[in-house]
């Protein structure tokens, strides 16, 4: 599985626990910014990281900022982008099981160590429902090319 992985300067502080974590579970990671508390504009990041899902660099994608809500905003204005706002166990599930995400955002500023491994492990090991669940996900799908 390949992750492709961006964090603005307000989730930097993230970077190692994710990379490392990642890592021992076999994962290889794209990462694509930033390592560092110097400012960098998210939306950047948020295009880079859609770019690998769009072009299948990556299976998956990891977003963060101060709040993850920036960066949830900006990747889900990409075709085919579902991002995901993460703050627990429960949106990590669903966000896979109900809505088939493949980018999980997450808060830098309500981050601990242990609860990003924790919904780490639950977004990727979650699979997508399918269903009920498809039938919505067409007419989100649907709303991508009724906007042109």
């Amino acid at each position: 599985m390949i992750i492709s992985l961006g964090l603005d300067h307000r989730a930097a502080h993230l970077r190692d626990t994710i990379i490392e974590h990642l890592e021992a579970l076999e994962f290889e990671v794209l990462d694509r910014g930033t390592s560092d508390p110097t400012p960098v504009d998210y939306p950047d990041i948020a295009k880079k990281v859609a770019k690998d899902i769009k072009t299948m660099q990556a299976n998956f994608g990891i977003l963060g900022c101060l709040s993850g809500i920036g960066m949830s905003i900006a990747a889900n204005k990409f075709q085919g982008i579902r991002a995901a706002l993460v703050h627990s166990e429960s949106d990590a599930r669903l966000a896979r099981e109900h809505n088939d995400a493949n980018i999980m955002c997450i808060a830098g500023n309500k981050m601990t160590p242990d609860l990003l491994i924790q919904l780490l492990d639950i977004f990727f090991m979650t699979e997508f429902e399918g269903g009920r669940h498809e039938r919505r996900l067409s007419k989100i799908v649907e709303f991508e090319f009724s906007q042109r």
